[in-house]
């Protein structure tokens, strides 16, 4: 579902077609033995932009049809398309062009279609736009070509992979051509530019070109003139850039004094899915079904033969950014979200009281975190969170310990009480084999624990007149590690439901670290960090550290690759098999890719895996995800949606039956070789 896109900017010489020409044939090799499917050159590039009147003179025009030529023949041999820019003459008049070529074929000719001429730009001295093409077709090299400005050039062979052209000047005009394109049908938008540098422009650019693949759920591929073009009166900076629905990809270097190569790896499968997903581009396409008629659309083959390693940065934790920065601002507008949704409901509900179940592990200590922000909001006393530690048969000293640490450092009411008692009768009750002192500590003897500590916190909340806030999590959700009914599933409201248990790591390491009012003692979040997650519902030896004698990870799996697969699989709707491809690629060695700095307490450095490793943990996934946990997430209680990678509640984001079969997933995930 990728494709290489490049875009160059070849030393060049001003009326001097044939140097130009040689440079941009060296640059176009370059791409295709990088496995670039496409390759954009500057606007004008075969003659240079700055020839102002020269453009006039038959001998510069000739030169570089001749030019063209060459590179014509150059491509012959050639699988990349290439876009190359020149001055040409049709009829009578003269066009500012950018030239589509392949394999010794010209495919179509895009004219320019807005003229610059204020400031220090006068192109309509020389050129006509394109609305006075005489017709839609040239002969160009003895080849009948396509001729317009709305000409869509699709491969047969590669999905999805349909591109147009515009130049420089149509980008920073109300309604860019390539706006149309996009409703037309084009994924990849080009833009061949020369684009002068004055103070501040380059950031303007950048803004525009990640704008505008923004606004066209598109990858946006701007190429700019390199070094050599005149500084009578102006300078350049040769700025390239590629973004991806408003994601910059790669930039080049600005001002550098050698040619410049810059590509990167579009995924068009996630553009496709994002329009259509997101009904209303249809919607507009379907508005402006008369500006689109007049595109056709110009078929070739690829036919690439090469197998080339995927150059994208994949983040290892989508929900994490990799930046510091950037990742304590989301930390710090999640937090804003979730208290605006808890602060909302106890004003509409005029309740005053919150109860809430701390085991000492992550998610409550997140959830109680969230809750001293509301109740400081709202102008109340944190003696109103009523904090209860509930010991069972598995709970471990350490997590006893830190949960009533957690609450005396947040100076909420801590109440401790002892489940032991009415769990052991309720398996006396059922007549579980615990009961008579056989020590089975099955499926019913740890869900007799987690309903009890459900039904002590709800019949809390009866006598106090208060809401009880939930404590589970988005990746628990989507894998079903959740007691139907109970303290992780069911509450009044629950403040976690959509972030991931990844990104919750984060958010209680960015209080220990940046939020000393909030909590004092930041020490015991850093101890919480650093405590395996576990349910605590299976008696066991343990460590000597304490740590609780269960693993979750070690039943399920490990949380960040639960995440990854979550992310690729609720926000784009990637098959498993492109998943496993992802999570290989950001994954498989951890020599490589970003890390987010402190993203772990344990010392043990980034984790890699292998390909099998990925699958056997990725079918685990689909089967959880698609399977067997439906029902639970169909009737969860309210939660604040945090963040663009979705939610899964039955009310928002994820509507799916609970009868649901996971045979297609799991057979596309059989596609995947163990390495």
């Amino acid at each position: 579902g990728f494709a290489r896109v490049a875009v160059a900017a070849p030393r060049c010489r001003v009326a001097d077609p044939e140097f130009n020409a040689g440079q941009t044939i060296a640059l176009l090799q370059r791409a295709a033995a990088d496995g670039a499917a496409l390759v954009a050159f500057a606007e004008l590039g075969l003659s240079a932009y700055t020839c102002d009147d020269l453009f006039h003179q038959h001998a510069l025009l000739d030169a570089c049809r001749a030019a063209l030529a060459r590179i014509v023949v150059a491509s012959e041999s050639l699988a990349t398309v290439a876009v190359v820019g020149l001055p040409l003459r049709v009829g009578h008049a003269l066009f500012n062009c950018a030239v589509v070529l392949q394999r010794g074929r010209l495919l179509g000719v895009v004219p320019k279609t807005y003229l610059p001429n204020y400031g220090e730009f006068y192109e309509a001295r020389q050129f006509s736009d394109a609305d006075r093409a005489p017709g839609s077709e040239v002969v160009l090299l003895g080849q009948r070509v396509p001729f317009g400005a709305q000409l869509l050039f699709e491969a047969q062979d590669l999905p999805d992979f349909r591109f147009h052209v515009e130049i420089c000047e149509d980008l920073w005009t109300p309604i860019p051509p390539s706006s149309y394109a996009a409703l037309a049908g084009a994924t990849v938008l080009l833009n061949l530019s020369a684009s002068n540098v004055t103070t501040g422009k380059a950031a303007y650019r950048q803004q525009l070109v990640a704008s505008q693949s923004a606004r066209c759920l598109a990858a946006y591929a701007y190429a700019s003139a390199g070094p050599g073009e005149s500084t009578t009166d102006l300078a350049w900076d040769g700025h390239c850039l590629i973004a991806e629905n408003g994601q910059m990809l790669a930039e080049s270097a600005r001002f550098a004094r050698e040619a410049q190569l810059l590509h990167a790896d579009v995924d068009l499968q996630r553009l496709a899915h994002e329009r259509l997903r997101q009904t209303s581009f249809a919607q507009s396409a379907a508005r402006h079904t008369g500006a689109l008629a007049g595109f056709s659309r110009v078929r070739f083959t690829l036919g690439l033969q090469r197998t080339v390693a995927l150059q994208r940065a994949i983040e290892r934790h989508p929900y994490v950014p990799a930046d510091p920065a950037l990742r304590d601002a989301r930390c710090h507008e999640v937090y804003r979200i979730q208290v605006q949704g808890l602060t909302q409901r106890l004003s509409a509900s005029g309740i005053a009281k919150l109860i809430i179940g701390i085991s000492g592990g992550l998610d409550s200590t997140h959830a109680l975190l969230v809750c001293a922000q509301a109740i400081d909001l709202l102008g109340l006393p944190r003696r109103n969170i009523i904090g209860v530690t509930m010991p069972g048969f598995a709970t471990s000293q350490r997590t006893l310990d830190q949960a009533l640490r957690l609450m005396a450092a947040l100076g909420c009411e801590a109440r401790r009480i002892d489940i032991r008692p009415s769990c052991e009768q309720m398996l006396q009750d059922i007549g579980h084999p615990y009961a008579a002192g056989e020590k089975r500590y099955d499926v019913t003897f740890e869900n007799v624990q987690a309903s009890e500590r459900t039904s002590h916190l709800f019949r809390l909340a009866n006598l106090h007149d208060a809401l009880v806030v939930g404590t589970g999590d988005l990746s628990e959700l989507a894998l079903g590690w959740c007691t139907y009914g109970v303290g992780d599933h069911m509450s009044h409201y629950n403040v976690n439901a959509s972030v991931p248990k990844t990104l919750i790591q984060h958010l209680v390491r960015w209080v220990a670290d940046t939020q000393a009012p909030l909590v004092p003692d930041a020490q015991v979040l850093h101890d919480i960090l650093a405590t395996e997650i576990s349910p605590e519902l299976v008696p066991g030896n343990g460590d000597g550290d304490g740590q609780p004698a269960q693993s979750t990870e070690s039943q399920i799996g490990p949380y960040e690759l639960h995440d990854f697969f979550l992310y690729y699989t609720l926000r784009f709707g990637f098959a498993p098999s492109k998943v496993a491809y992802l999570a290989h690629a950001a994954w498989h060695d951890a020599a490589t890719g970003r890390w987010p700095q402190g993203s772990q307490e344990r010392q043990d450095g980034p984790r890699a895996y292998d390909l099998a490793t990925i699958k056997r943990h990725l079918r685990s996934f689909v089967w959880r995800f698609f399977k067997i946990s439906q029902f639970k997430r169909s009737c969860v209680p309210n939660a604040p949606k945090v963040g663009s990678g979705g939610s899964l509640s039955p009310r928002g984001d994820w509507r799916a039956p609970s009868d649901a079969e996971a045979t297609v997933w799991l057979a596309d995930l059989e596609r995947v070789p163990d390495q």
